[in-house]
């Protein structure tokens, strides 16, 4: 099967973009020029270039011809090109290593290879320049580059009439330069990153840096760089942001290039851009496949496998290396989360994860060595554990997650593959991993065999097959004939292929063994520059589309992603842990081309039509991680990547938008909103067809609109709406807008004068005593009461994964990325994992009796009264088991202590230093006040910023209060309490001067637990009853229900 290509406008586009800033360049044909034969020169002073027919001096050179154009007219012709492609006009010539260096950015997957290949043909057409460099930072795409080269030769031929000669620079080899300088026809070099990078130090020491730099006896005593620099080629690069900074862009102007092209999906440095189809532009034009996600995020893990992951190891010049690890953390509620930190040598992650048996022995971090030439960095432990970056250890949880992985992944690939077989396409899954033995292993005698993943998908390939045509054998007898004979050619296809025969390795293969073997990892990279690897892969690139050849599952090391881009990939699985290092576009990348037929004929939108083509082309990614953690990785990835656009008014662009009248007042603006707005702007001629805000909005904003061209809650809001609309002309124009209301610069929050009030003084005196309680109730009705509460409400959940599923909405917008709303409706399916089997042992009594404040003795007791259905939750998820278990018996204990508690007053008392607590995180919820002990409250909720402005503006009533730290605490036998708020009254406007209030959202007592109503009912009885007569305490909802309560008591 032979690819077939078509001149598509797009890509045309692309190529004119280029060479139209070149307008005005005189045709001169390759310009001639004395080669330098160098001393060992003989012969009859011509030789034959092999595969073309010209015979050529010897003593001449074809040069490309200098750019003739000036500066001024430069940029004026990329102004135009700018202008005709809505791009941000550049204010000057963009520097770089040549004259001219332009951009050309265009999503992974529409051609980037092709169009600079046509657009060598073109400018060789409309200037006569014939020498050209490409310049690729890997192994992986200088070979892609080249079999696109080889395939694309008739397709341009049949164009131009003219064919490129093109070769892969070898510096065994420099007669191939020498052949470069003396054909006048096209000729392109491709070089990639690390001959480039090794040849191009003048003076290094490497073998490369002494041919490119030194005179050759087998180079008749010329320096090959001379060579090169005497054609002036045009240099082409692809993926620049993969190729270094400075020493590359030092090295290409060695050169001597009169322009350099950069073509890349995510330009990180640069220059003149002259045509842009970013990601957005690719998939509203359906040049890309669809995305679909399938995540998975495993819930009510459990904490007994000691799991660790070495994410990272940081260095820096000051501090010693640190190690990112993740760790499993047993929270507050008893369920378990992961979480990573840094941790230094003799670091401990036992108390780090909240105390988890399964790393009580030994996990102090004894050794971390980082990075070098020579090997991965590492950590080890005081128990022998040793870890390299991205290893994990521990993850009983693993085999089952990747199980579930090639499930999904094959049902995908069968719920896809009967209706892409009846239209001629071959369905290929491609799996990730990260280690040969996992896929195929050796015994001694070098007899291969399947590892871990081979054997699971064999497995469940049976079983799915198995399923799959059960269920095709019941086909509805509705079915008409020529759907029945359809179905019926695919299930005989399928049932034709044998298990071990679908799915195949591709990997490094060891020189002597001819074994599958890991590949090599270039420095600071996930990639790999296996070349025999590469070679493999693109070999058997159109056989794998072939209905004859069975293999439709491939395995292959993540380490070769770079060289997949095939087209028929619909799934691609990665079976390791998910790592911050590889972007989730870099990703999906290998999947994103639209596939082609049996025939070679790509499957586009001509071919389909709009109601199929994203329909045919989907491509499912089964995650290794949340499904929300992958779609916001991607689409953050994918908005930070898109160009800057100039801006338009749009109903997506108004949806949203935070507008606020007052301090008080912020409304978003609704679709409905965002419509009307629109509507109002165009009928008033403020904005033109694209929504560019026109010379009328800009001489006298909105003041044509009138009220009744707006809906009446919007009357408020005419500044704002006329800054968003003024931001897309001026950047400027938002600067002094707060969208988020008004949320102040708090740096610090001393106390003030306030505090040194003497109403203050009295209160703070009277309350800031520590306190001891003493309790007497009967033990063996806590028992009773609390094993009947837990054979009532004790269910423990099960480790499952949940696997979430959605795709991209057929359009996408900026603002939907931003908003992270670009994916449809999910839906949800619950896979159970099986039992643990980690030997972790647990003092369970004495965790009990700890977290529930009881003795092991009626941990004991009520352990063992309580029915045998619930004691074997334990072994479901023992810390959640162990966290509920010990709520109920405290939350009987609450219901029980508070008529036998008594409190003493300590000598010790709480100092005014706890007011000065770290500042909040969020300092938004700030309010600035008058009569508060600090100049701001931080509010928890609406409810306490409402009840903290009307103490501040109770003139007359309120002299002075607190929000009180959550350092200030009453002990309790079900845990410890902090109160909200402590108040000063004026004294004559009530009786009981003193007030010290917690503040619900709600006063019905049965909305509180249990615990929380024991909490209160002991504070109610500390400050009532054993304090001061004049200070009271209670539980109110508002400053109204506080005015109540207190009139309640005089």
């Amino acid at each position: 099967m032979q690819f077939k290509f078509k001149i598509q406008p797009y890509q045309t586009e692309a190529a004119r973009a280029v060479t139209d800033v070149f307008a005005g360049q005189p045709n001169s044909g390759a310009s001639p020029y004395l080669r330098d034969l160098g001393r060992a020169a003989d012969g009859d002073g011509t030789e034959a270039l092999p595969g073309f027919e010209t015979q050529v001096q010897a003593s001449e050179g074809y040069a490309n011809a200098p750019i003739a154009l000036g500066s001024a007219t430069l940029l004026e012709n990329i102004h135009k090109v700018q202008r005709r492609n809505r791009i941000v006009e550049s204010s000057s010539l963009a520097t770089g290593p040549a004259p001219v260096n332009l951009d050309v950015e265009m999503e992974t997957g529409t051609g980037k290879t092709y169009v600079y290949t046509k657009t060598m043909l073109e400018l060789n057409r409309l200037y006569g320049w014939t020498k050209f460099i490409i310049v690729v930072p890997s192994v992986a795409i200088r070979e892609g580059v080249y079999k696109s080269l080889k395939n694309t030769e008739q397709h341009f031929f049949e164009q131009y009439g003219k064919a490129i000669r093109y070769f892969v620079y070898n510096s065994a080899r420099l007669g191939d330069i020498d052949r470069f300088s003396a054909s006048s026809d096209i000729n392109v070099m491709v070089i990639n990153m690390q001959a480039f990078n090794t040849s191009m130090k003048e003076g290094g020491r490497s073998k490369e840096a002494r041919i490119m730099y030194s005179e050759r006896d087998e180079f008749a005593s010329r320096r090959p760089i001379d060579v090169i620099a005497a054609n002036n080629p045009i240099v082409i690069l692809d993926e620049p942001q993969k190729m270094g900074g400075n020493a590359t862009q030092a090295g290409i102007a060695r050169f001597r290039p009169i322009a350099c092209l950069n073509y890349s999906a995510t330009h990180k440095v640069t220059h003149d851009a002259v045509y842009v189809l970013d990601a957005l532009d690719a998939f509203n034009q359906r040049l890309v496949k669809r995305i679909e996600v399938k995540g998975f995020e495993l819930k009510n893990m459990r904490g007994t496998d000691g799991y660790l992951y070495l994410q990272d190891i940081k260095i820096s010049k000051n501090k010693p290396p640190q190690a990112v690890i993740e760790f499993k953390k047993l929270n507050a509620s008893g369920s378990i989360s992961k979480r990573a930190q840094g941790f230094y040598e003799q670091d401990d992650i036992y108390p780090a994860s909240g105390e988890l048996e399964a790393y009580r022995d030994g996990f102090t971090v004894s050794e971390i060595v980082p990075d070098s030439d020579v090997q991965l960095g590492y950590v080890k432990f005081l128990n022998g554990i040793e870890l390299c970056r991205g290893d994990v250890y521990g993850d009983s949880s693993d085999r089952d997650m990747r199980r579930v992985q090639i499930r999904e992944t094959i049902k995908s690939h069968l719920e896809k593959e009967e209706a892409l077989f009846a239209r001629g396409i071959k369905c290929l899954s491609l799996f990730f991993i990260d280690e040969v033995a996992k896929y195929r292993v050796y015994d001694d005698d070098g007899e291969e065999g399947l590892g871990e993943y081979g054997r699971i998908f064999e497995e469940e390939y049976a079983r799915a097959i198995d399923e799959y045509g059960r269920g095709q054998q019941n086909l509805d007898a509705s079915l008409d004939a020529g759907l029945g004979k359809a179905r019926r050619r695919y299930l005989e296809w399928l049932r034709g292929i044998d298990a071990h025969e679908t799915h195949k390795g591709y990997f490094s293969i060891d020189k002597r063994s001819r074994r599958l073997i890991d590949s090599k990892l270039k420095r600071n990279s996930d990639e790999s520059d296996d070349e025999s690897a590469y070679d493999l892969i693109l070999k058997d690139k159109e056989r794998l589309l072939s209905f004859d050849e069975p293999t439709r599952f491939i395995f292959s090391h993540s380490a070769l992603r770079e060289g997949w881009d095939n087209p028929n990939v619909f799934q691609i699985c990665t079976l390791k842990h998910s790592d911050s290092e590889t972007g989730k576009r870099q990703e999906v990348g290998r999947g994103l081309r639209l596939c082609v037929n049996r025939e070679g004929e790509r499957q586009d939108l001509e071919a389909l039509g709009e109601q199929e083509v994203q329909r045919v082309n989907t491509l499912t990614v089964i995650a290794s991680e949340s499904y929300s953690d992958f779609t916001k990785s991607l689409q953050k990835d994918i908005n930070d990547a898109l160009r800057e656009r100039p801006k338009a008014v749009t109903e997506e662009f108004l949806k949203g938008f935070a507008v606020q009248a007052d301090e008080e007042k912020t409304y978003a603006l609704t679709q409905e909103d965002a419509h009307d707005v629109y509507f109002a702007l165009v009928q008033h001629g403020l904005i033109d067809r694209e929504g560019v805000p026109t010379q009328k909005f800009k001489e006298s904003g909105l003041t044509s609109v009138t009220d009744d061209d707006l809906p009446e809650h919007l009357y408020a809001y005419r500044k704002d709406i006329e800054a968003l609309v003024m931001s897309v002309y001026d950047e400027h124009a938002l600067d002094d807008y707060i969208r988020n209301g008004n949320e102040p610069k708090v740096r610090e929050n001393p106390l003030n004068a306030n505090f040194a009030r003497a109403e203050f003084q009295e209160l703070w005196n009277k309350i800031n005593s520590k306190h001891s309680y003493t309790v007497d109730f009967d033990d063996e009705e806590l028992r009773a009461k609390a094993i009947d509460r837990i054979n009532r409400e004790l269910f423990v959940a099960k480790a499952s994964y949940v696997m979430t599923t959605a795709a991209q909405r057929s359009t996408q917008t900026r603002e939907n990325l931003e908003r992270g709303e670009s994916f449809g409706d999910t839906t949800r399916r619950d896979y159970e994992v099986g039992e643990d089997a980690s030997g972790v042992t647990y003092d369970l009594l004495g965790e009990v009796a700890t977290a529930a404040r009881i003795t092991r003795r009626s941990a004991a007791a009520i352990l063992k009264g309580i029915a045998p259905v619930k004691f074997r939750m334990f072994r479901d998820n023992p810390e959640e088991f162990i966290a509920k278990v010990s709520r109920c018996i405290l939350a009987e204990k609450a219901t029980m202590v508070v008529d036998h508690i008594a409190y003493h007053k300590l000598d010790e008392r709480y100092d005014s230093t706890i007011f000065a607590e770290r500042m909040p995180e969020n300092v938004g919820r700030a309010l600035e006040t008058s009569r508060c002990i600090q100049d701001y409250v931080f509010w928890d909720s609406e409810g306490e910023r409402d009840f903290a402005r009307d103490l501040d503006s109770a003139e007359g009533k309120v002299a002075v209060y607190a929000k009180l730290p959550r350092s200030f605490k009453i002990p309790t036998p079900v845990g410890n309490y902090a109160p909200d708020w402590a108040i000063a009254f004026e004294k004559g406007s009530v009786r009981h001067v003193f007030f010290v209030a917690e503040t619900k959202g709600s006063m019905d007592s049965l909305t509180l637990r249990d615990i929380e109503r024991g909490k209160i009912a002991c504070a109610r009885k500390l400050f009532n009853e054993f304090s001061d007569e004049d200070v009271r305490y209670d539980v109110v909802h508002s400053y109204e229900d506080l005015l109540t309560v207190i009139q309640g008591t005089e």
